[in-house]
């Protein structure tokens, strides 16, 4: 696809190295030479200096055969006039403005083609916050995908010492939890990935990815950790945009102290947020101010401020203090890639919450869900199986004969729509119906055009 991104900065950058990983022809543009240089001389991409809402600086960037035009420069006005540009001037069939504002909703009149011609609306700070509720909602996880529609999720664990997994194989860990029927997709040793069969024996340490019914991921949490603790009080530094997000849907959920350096922040958050709820003022990493507030009894601690130094810093200090888990908000790949299981139990990166929703809008075939793994170096994808025997390469067969490249592995099936749907863990002899939702593991993203081409139906199918 020929894709033009607007914006430089951490989450155009962080969109741009996904994909020219995909062999996508990708052009950005910014105002800021320098910052595009370093784009170049890292990824094979090209880089046009200028303001992108100018028609002769998209059609300067390749407007004219553009297939899709992502804005995601710091102003919101800015994108959504790029994207009316875009559409009108040039044609391009698919815009994607970032909005940090609540007024612009997807699927409102403003922003339909009459409006601003924006086709999809992604919200970093929103991604982040629903990403982390998640975390809280299921504490022993390192990550909680949702698939169909919240009918089944895909989590990550750290298997740990003490726990069910460790010491034992994928087969002997199902055998002994039949209840909680599950599919261990992949499993990553000290970040390499290892062959996820019934006799892999699992050890401490060992990062593990498991499909499952969304109504029993709780079970199969507390069955890896022999716990099922909710968590009832969380410690949150940093009253910025996704702080106050988060704090708002935790109001009812738990208890909750925001930390704020800024008093006109704090005055703003406490305007804001219910009396119940703890604004102080103070820095994340004064250790007399954690201890003060008893952030050893937290149950999670996390770190959100717009510094990533200041938020490695307090969430180790806190875990040092004796917090049950602590999360940091690392904008920098490196820094997050680094922290990631050590002392800092999880490392959210912004732009890879966002990653996910901008690949299900550039997946081909009928691709309904994207969701980013490992960083970004591996896939969870869910399609839906169109026609027919003939027409499909996936309808009417069995799970043994669908051809997957190697290391790609089902993870389920879910049949049927609403409540009345299931959760199928994929069984060789299950034959895959039309409208099945089938998700997919994908270890290496240059599986994912021939995984793809698996959900597209031959021109003889006309449904």
């Amino acid at each position: 696809m020929n894709i033009i991104i607007l914006g430089a900065g951490r989450v155009g950058e962080s969109v741009a190295e996904s994909l020219v990983s995909e062999q996508n022809d990708i052009t950005v543009i910014d105002m800021d030479p320098a910052r595009l240089r370093a784009l170049e001389d890292r990824l094979d991409l090209r880089g046009v200096v200028g303001n992108g809402i100018q028609p002769s600086v998209l059609r300067e960037a390749g407007g004219k055969d553009a297939d899709m035009v992502i804005a995601c420069a710091a102003a919101d006005e800015t994108n959504l006039v790029v994207c009316k540009v875009a559409h009108d001037v040039f044609n391009v069939p698919t815009t994607i403005a970032r909005l940090r504002s609540p007024e612009f909703a997807e699927g409102d009149e403003l922003l339909s083609k009459s409006g601003f011609s924006v086709s999809r609306v992604i919200c970093p700070e929103e991604s982040v916050t629903r990403y982390i509720h998640q975390l809280i909602s299921y504490p022993e996880a390192l990550q909680v995908l949702e698939f169909a529609d919240g009918r089944a999720s895909l989590i990550a664990v750290r298997a740990s010492h003490g726990g069910a997994l460790v010491g034992h194989t994928i087969g002997e860990f199902r055998e002994r939890f039949t209840r909680c029927e599950m599919r261990v997709v992949a499993l990553y040793r000290l970040d390499t990935e290892m062959e996820a069969t019934p006799s892999t024996r699992i050890l401490a340490g060992d990062e593990v990815f498991v499909l499952a019914d969304t109504e029993k991921i709780r079970d199969v949490l507390a069955a890896i950790h022999n716990i099922d603790k909710p968590v009832q009080r969380v410690m949150i530094a940093g009253g910025g945009k996704v702080g106050l997000r988060l704090a708002r849907s935790l109001a009812s959920q738990c208890e909750v102290k925001v930390l704020e350096q800024d008093k006109k922040r704090c005055e703003y958050l406490a305007s804001q947020l219910p009396s119940s709820m703890l604004i102080l003022q103070g820095d994340g990493a004064d250790e007399d101010l954690l201890e003060e507030e008893n952030v050893g009894q937290m149950d999670m601690f996390l770190a959100l401020t717009s510094d990533d130094e200041d938020n490695i810093m307090s969430a180790m200090l806190a875990k040092r203090l004796g917090a049950g888990r602590v999360m940091a908000l690392i904008n920098r790949r490196a820094y997050a890639d680094m922290m990631q299981g050590s002392t800092i139990d999880i490392a959210v990166s912004p732009s890879q919450a966002v990653i996910g929703e901008l690949l299900t809008h550039i997946r081909r075939g009928d691709v309904v869900a994207v969701h980013s793994l490992r960083r970004g170096a591996a896939e969870a994808l869910e399609g839906v199986a169109r026609g027919d025997v003939k027409t499909s390469k996936l309808v009417g067969r069995r799970i043994e004969e669908v051809k997957l490249p190697g290391g790609a592995r089902i993870g389920a099936i879910v049949r049927g729509e609403g409540r009345a749907s299931e959760v199928l863990m994929p069984h060789h002899d299950i034959v895959i119906q039309p409208d099945d939702h089938i998700i997919i593991f994908i270890p290496h993203k240059r599986l994912v055009r021939e995984i793809e081409r698996l959900f597209q139906v031959s021109a003889t199918f006309f449904g």
